[in-house]
């Protein structure tokens, strides 16, 4: 998979920046916040031992994106020699086929733990991996089959019986894990998990309408709920029939709206108010996406096309800004949104209206 390193208009020196982050977050195992439901007295086990691929970065979740963040740079060839391998040999220390049959033997053993935020990381980690010109990145995609295994199962049997999807902001959000998930399940040839993604996600979201713009932000959204549930759409819609679902979804969506404007986040080191740097960034790479299906459609009569996508650039500096703070609750995470809303934002550039 080809990738040229991002302009410094859009993400400045994004790969050297991006690489430190991966690097100083794989050397970090302390903080760690486990989520690990004790079933005994006995079950004393160290974060590194229940994960000895993704033991680092604060949290499960945050360690995973890291590494498909470190992934995606050294897939750019954007880095020096020297960084570059310092890079490739910190992935590749866990990465390894051992350390990832622990990973999926824990996520089989907790079938509902970090559904679906978690899963979908892990699988566009695969994706990402397998899809490389790269030998060695996709040698650990092959490293990564048995974890796509699982994430696949666990999946396609909740989705069989969940009966609702979540619509907050946080990492339960249906609709975002979905949105990851069907394209790395296509990607990966895996047909059967992608076909269940797409028909729970018509199941769930397709006859949505009137979303209320101006009330669906709460203090410690990363995601917009209903941004997140048009990215999806997008992903499982023809153009036509996106353009036309979303005219119904966002009926009222306008330049001064709530949904389009930047967010502030006023202590950096609370951990839950600096998640506001990531709904900018997140909505950012969303819109990207989103005007990218419009322009698609072919369709400009009403289109919002011009306001969502006047809107981007705003959301992107803005949530860019959380990166310079230096501390750990942005740094061991936001770096990952910084640069899949920067890589979608890149694409809509080469995808101008006809």
């Amino acid at each position: 998979m080809d990738h040229e390193p991002f302009p410094s208009a859009t993400f400045p020196d994004a790969a050297r920046r991006c690489a430190e982050i991966v690097l100083d977050n794989l050397g970090r195992p302390y903080p760690y916040a486990a989520h690990h439901v004790r079933r005994s007295a006995e079950d004393t086990a160290m974060p590194h031992e229940l994960h000895p691929a993704f033991g680092t970065s604060f949290d499960w979740h945050s360690c995973v994106h890291m590494h498909w963040l470190g992934v995606s740079v050294l897939d750019s060839g954007a880095l020096p020699e020297e960084t570059a391998a310092e890079l490739r040999a910190a992935l590749g220390e866990n990465l390894t086929a051992e350390k990832l049959a622990v990973e999926a033997a824990y996520l089989a053993a907790n079938p509902s733990w970090e559904r679906p935020y978690g899963w979908a990381w892990l699988v566009r980690l695969a994706a990402a991996c397998s899809g490389s010109d790269d030998a060695g990145l996709r040698g650990w995609g092959e490293n990564l089959a048995g974890c796509v295994d699982t994430v696949a199962e666990l999946a396609t049997a909740w989705l069989g019986t969940a009966e609702y999807p979540v619509r907050h902001g946080l990492h339960t959000n249906s609709a975002f894990g979905l949105a990851w998930m069907v394209d790395a399940f296509r990607s990966l040839g895996r047909a059967d998990a992608a076909r269940a993604c797409e028909a729970a996600a018509r199941r769930w979201f397709a006859d949505d309408a009137g979303w209320a713009t101006e009330w669906e932000l709460s203090g410690q959204d990363f995601l917009s709920a209903g941004l997140s549930e048009a990215d999806l759409m997008a992903r499982v819609l023809a153009p036509g029939e996106f353009a036309a679902w979303l005219g119904w979804f966002l009926p009222d969506l306008g330049a001064g709206s709530r949904m389009l404007a930047p967010v502030g986040v006023a202590d950096e080191t609370d951990g839950y108010m600096v998640h506001l740097h990531g709904l900018n960034l997140s909505r950012a790479g969303q819109l990207a996406r989103i005007v990218a299906a419009l322009r698609d459609a072919h369709d400009a009569a009403g289109s919002p096309e011009p306001v969502l996508a006047a809107a981007v650039q705003p959301l992107f500096a803005a949530g860019l800004r959380g990166l310079d703070s230096g501390d750990f609750m942005s740094t061991h995470w936001l770096a990952s949104f910084a640069w899949d809303a920067a890589e979608s934002i890149e694409a809509l550039g080469e995808h101008e209206p006809a």
